[in-house]
């Protein structure tokens, strides 16, 4: 049976953690705590590892899983390129709740299933989750949980639904938020004949939170009605969340 090590513990943090290191090296299945809800993680660059996560959770290859990286240094050496409207995005919520899409770099070596070029990267407001991403590299980390199943808040959650497809069960207590990170698309401000960055799921960083640092280069909401810029209105109302299929699954 996979162990669950309270981190709260320091002598169970210590152990786990170094399980863990341990785990992601053999090309196995880690939870761990987020800033969001609990996440299952694979070495971003264990192609087998990531085919692992997708089969645990019951996902195929349409469904590729975000990367989280410990800063901004890596996140630059695993996309093509970090346009300035995102180096906004990053200095208001990171370490945080937004995930963001951008086109690859394309000469890395590595298979997280059907990107299309892209790659949804997220730096995490954990401790546990920075220290582990530190010391293994980006992680394929996707929401602790079975697809179809409410995200886990707990590491006894995820384990209730993942078992022995998980090696290592990292808990901190019930997850802060709870509640899965935003995600945008940000690929057409590197190449699209209309910038904008648009928002996939909205999450913990909520749409009017996006448009304070962006502007009007947040693509409107669905059904939203255009605003003259001199008419004084509140915040416009969210047209039907985006196909769930369309959408990476994220903590």
């Amino acid at each position: 049976m996979s162990p669950i090590f309270d981190c709260r513990d320091e002598a169970q943090l210590l152990a786990g953690m170094r399980r863990a290191r341990q785990a992601i090296g053999r090309g196995e299945l880690v939870v761990i705590p987020t800033d969001t809800v609990y996440g299952v993680a694979a070495d971003a660059f264990d192609h087998q590892a990531v085919a692992r996560l997708l089969a645990a959770k019951g996902r195929g290859r349409q469904s590729p899983p975000p990367v989280l990286v410990a800063g901004v240094t890596t996140l630059r050496a695993l996309v093509a390129e970090v346009p300035e409207p995102v180096e906004r995005l990053i200095d208001a919520f990171w370490p945080g709740g937004l995930t963001i899409v951008l086109p690859s770099q394309p000469s890395l070596s590595w298979d997280l299933g059907e990107t299309r070029g892209t790659v949804a990267v997220r730096m995490p407001a954990h401790r546990i989750a920075l220290e582990l991403l530190e010391e293994t590299g980006p992680l394929a980390v996707s929401s602790a949980n079975l697809t179809g199943m409410a995200a886990g808040i707990t590491a006894e959650d995820a384990h209730e639904m993942l078992r022995d497809s998980v090696a290592v069960y990292l808990g901190d207590g019930p997850s802060k938020n709870g509640v899965p990170s935003t995600i945008v698309d940000a690929t057409s401000l590197v190449a699209g004949d209309e910038p904008l960055v648009r928002v996939l799921r909205e999450g913990a960083v909520s749409r009017d939170q996006l448009h304070e640092v962006l502007g009007d280069l947040l693509e409107p909401a669905p059904g939203a009605e255009p605003v003259s810029p001199e008419a004084e209105a509140g915040p416009a109302v969210a047209g039907p969340a985006a196909d769930a299929q369309s959408v990476p699954g994220s903590s």
